[in-house]
């Protein structure tokens, strides 16, 4: 199932009740995120406020912020669904001989509903007006921050040599009525995108999205490979295409479905001092010289509400985005390393600081091999921490994990220190952009890795036992 914008989503949540209204005017600056805050962390439900200080528009947040939620969104009952229908249509033992090609063609006819379908007329575009930033509830989150940040955005550019879109979140702090930041970090693809406009001069149009259906709002987030376009993985993801429309004032187009469109551009020779910002690392990002977005329009739905999140220290709602791309980008990362059973990013590594990952162990230094070939894959470059723990060891049991790492570990062997490009948000490293990241090889070790003694099994009770204790439970009365 997909929804067609973020209001029937929302409904949906409603009818569950898994969203909450709030009638009690509540103020964007600061109120709101700990209010906010204190409902992630009691998993609490969506919530809707409907009065904001100074807003004619309603404030809808938290809408992914529990695993429940986070399966609605993305039209799933388990966000391994759409690993398994990805590892369905890249095994290519499907496709060999006439008889297995023919069988395929309905498991592809799924990548062919994903292709956007372009509209002339579009819920977004129902209000066309100058540009007032004031009027939307943008919330300032923490005491530090710099300002107020639109923090849920959806930012449109297109590549001036491929003609291909490019759709990234990137928080954009409000410098007034008409201009904010864009905070495009060095090493993602709208920072590639501008520094190509940079070499041309002169303007460079963007669009800005806030508010979608639920499925293009992940996908704006997800660590997709530059030459896929994010609107058609959110048609792969829905089973059905997002409809987009051309914007009024540039050649971008946009969902159809969107709540608001913020239409302008950035002047490539134009920096401006962007920051603080309570981050999702739980930490204030520092300030820095950022590209400055120039709103030249806003078109929006008559009805619309104005989508939001807050960042902070974990867990909070960005948490369950990451673990929903934790799972679907696991096929991909077997593609590189088969030898992977399962990963597990803990949500108090804020997505690029630790990730645990079993194998199945097939010859001496496998998981120093596992350790570099992730630390070679797009953004798992930032990875700080890699664990890597044996195929009958789940990532997930957070408990067991540890027991292997304190129990199994030789410090001089089984550590693996390496540097190399680290995310823009790291505090932690002397330089920024780069530094020092650690690999803990847990797993069972082998004569043939130089480990002489001989390595104690696990202790566990007889399968027989087991079983006999199971059927006789409730005769022990305890």
């Amino acid at each position: 199932m997909y929804y067609k914008d973020i209001q029937d989503f929302m409904q949906a949540l409603e009818e569950k009740g898994l969203l909450k209204r709030v009638k009690t005017e509540v103020d964007s600056n600061l109120e709101i995120t700990e209010i906010v805050d204190r409902v992630v962390k009691s998993n609490g439900p969506a919530l809707l406020f409907e009065n904001v200080k100074n807003s004619s528009y309603p404030v809808l947040i938290n809408i992914f912020g529990s695993y429940e939620r986070l399966n609605m969104a993305l039209g799933i009952s388990n966000t391994d669904d759409i690993a398994n229908i990805i590892y369905d249509i890249i095994d290519m033992s499907k496709y060999i001989g006439l008889v297995n090609k023919i069988k395929s063609i309905p498991k592809l006819s799924r990548l062919l509903k994903a292709f956007p379908r372009k509209v002339k007329d579009a819920p977004c575009q129902e209000i066309v007006e100058e540009p007032d930033l004031d009027k939307l509830p943008i919330l300032k989150c923490w005491p530090k921050d710099g300002g107020r940040f639109i923090t849920l955005p959806l930012v449109i550019t297109k590549d001036p040599e491929t003609n291909m879109q490019n759709m990234g979140m990137y928080r954009m702090q409000v410098f007034d009525k008409k201009t904010t930041g864009m905070h495009w970090h060095m090493h993602k693809d709208g920072r590639e995108i501008y520094l190509k406009y940079k070499k041309m001069g002169g303007k460079m149009p963007v669009s800005v999205v806030i508010g979608s259906d639920p499925a293009t709002i992940y996908s704006a987030t997800a660590p997709l490979p530059k030459e896929i376009d994010e609107m058609l993985f959110s048609g792969f993801i829905r089973n059905s295409p997002v409809d987009i429309v051309k914007c009024k004032t540039n050649d971008l187009y946009v969902p159809a479905n969107s709540e608001f469109v913020l239409e302008g551009y950035v002047d490539v020779n134009e920096m401006r001092e962007e920051g603080p910002f309570g981050d999702h690392t739980g930490y204030y990002s520092l300030k820095d010289l950022y590209p400055v977005f120039h709103v030249e329009c806003i078109t929006h739905k008559k009805n619309p509400v104005y989508p939001a999140t807050v960042v902070g220290k974990p867990p909070m709602e960005d948490c369950y985005l990451g673990k929903a791309t934790e799972r679907i980008f696991l096929p991909f990362i077997k593609m590189i390393c088969p030898e992977v059973i399962d990963i597990d990013f803990p949500l108090e590594g804020v997505f690029h600081n630790c990730l645990i990952v079993s194998i199945k162990k097939e010859y001496p230094g496998q998981a120093k091999k596992v350790m570099n070939a992730i630390w070679g894959m797009g953004q798992m470059m930032y990875t700080k921490l890699i664990i890597v723990v044996d195929k009958n060891v789940n990532p997930h049991d957070y408990s067991t994990v540890a027991w292997k790492v304190f129990n199994n570990i030789d410090a001089s062997r089984d550590i693996v220190i390496t540097e190399g490009p680290l995310d823009a948000l790291d505090h932690a490293s002397p330089l920024p952009l780069y530094g020092h990241k650690l690999g803990i090889d847990a797993t069972k070790k082998w004569k043939s890795e130089g480990h002489s003694r001989d390595w104690p099994d696990d202790i566990e009770m007889t399968e027989e036992i087991k079983e006999l204790v199971d059927r006789r439970w409730n005769e022990y009365g305890i």
